[in-house]
């Protein structure tokens, strides 16, 4: 696919605006209250789910030790959260197959 291009938000909103006959600010309101949601989600319970798409889940690293890889040192590596997707078996089949 070398000619495809990734959908930007303005591509987004206008999709979403056309399908279902709301203004484009609705629209955006609508994904930033569904971003609000989900980092609430998130802090709270340390997943959030968009059923048949994808499930967020926030995971703790553990402090640990790494090698830098110009000198090949070892440098500690802090402990820090993130947030990983996991992309649904009904969305992952569809793309795959």
């Amino acid at each position: 696919m070398p000619d495809a291009r990734r959908m930007g938000k303005t591509e987004l909103f206008a999709h979403f605006s056309e399908k279902f006959g709301m203004k484009r600010t609705e629209v955006r309101d609508f994904f930033d209250a569904l971003q609000a949601l989900s980092e609430a989600e998130l802090k709270r319970t340390g997943e959030f789910v968009l059923p048949g798409m994808v499930k967020f889940v926030k995971q703790d690293r553990p402090a640990r030790m790494g090698r830098n890889p110009s000198t090949g040192a070892q440098i500690p590596i802090a402990a820090k959260t993130v947030v990983k997707a996991r992309i649904a078996k009904p969305l992952k089949d569809s793309v795959l197959t």
